[in-house]
């Protein structure tokens, strides 16, 4: 298997690559001459062929969602973070909700489309070794997700998990988004076997191994007291980790 995981990770690295290049002026294009929903359809684009890319290594990627969502409320989705791929299929299978990520700032650089769309889209690049920076920003993506009724996406563990195992969830940039979205919902979303692809490290990739999104019931943030939010929010998403 690790064999043939030296065969398939350049060709998928570079697809992978060659789409983030190729579809950049895209997003440019449509954000300079459509505005916001120009933009977005290149982002929708962008991340259908970036969750495809997916098939080279024998990976599929799929939603598993039993619950009907919300209508003209603001939405936020949190879930555990297990890799990078985590991220293409969330602005795919939520796209109707207008997905904006918190995201640290040094991904609002340097990266084709990703960088850009992180920039322009709406997302919060949040700069964890400024707390005045990272609440006011936070502060301001709140009004907008509130404002504009989208969906905001939250990883409250921070980093990656490498092996799947859950880390312990930071609540401070959730506290500021459900301050401004007390009529919203958090959605809990687990995400399985993303970290599987990094399971032999960066190189070379894992293949074959299925990703699945599982969201969970909708809970009205000021349905409970902050603490008790986040505590079902939290068992929610861990109790389905794989």
């Amino acid at each position: 298997m690790k064999i043939l995981s030296h065969i398939l990770s350049p060709l998928f690295i570079f697809t992978f690559l060659l789409i983030l290049v190729v579809l950049h002026p895209f997003q440019w294009l449509g954000l300079k001459v459509f505005g916001y929903k120009g933009h977005k359809i290149a982002v929708d684009v962008l991340n259908f062929f970036l969750v495809k890319s997916l098939l080279i290594l024998g990976v599929t990627v799929s939603l598993k969602n039993e619950h009907d969502l919300p209508k003209g409320a603001s939405l936020i989705f949190v879930s555990n973070h297990q890799s990078t791929f985590d991220i293409p299929p969330f602005g795919l299978f939520f796209k109707k909700y207008h997905p904006k990520f918190v995201s640290k700032i040094e991904l609002g650089k340097g990266i084709p489309s990703v960088s850009f769309n992180l920039r322009h889209g709406g997302a919060a690049l949040i700069n964890r070794k400024d707390a005045r920076q990272a609440l006011t920003t936070l502060g301001k993506f709140s009004k907008n997700i509130n404002k504009n009724k989208w969906g905001a996406i939250i990883f409250p563990e921070g980093t990656r998990s490498r092996n799947g195992k859950p880390k312990k969830f930071s609540t401070s940039g959730l506290k500021m988004i459900t301050k401004y979205n007390p009529d919203g919902y958090i959605v809990p979303v687990t995400i399985n076997n993303s970290w599987k692809v990094f399971k032999y490290g960066k190189y070379p990739l894992g293949i074959g191994s299925p990703i699945t999104f599982t969201t969970h019931k909708p809970i009205k943030i000021d349905s409970l007291p902050f603490d008790e939010l986040i505590k079902e929010t939290e068992t929610a998403i861990i109790t389905h980790i794989k």
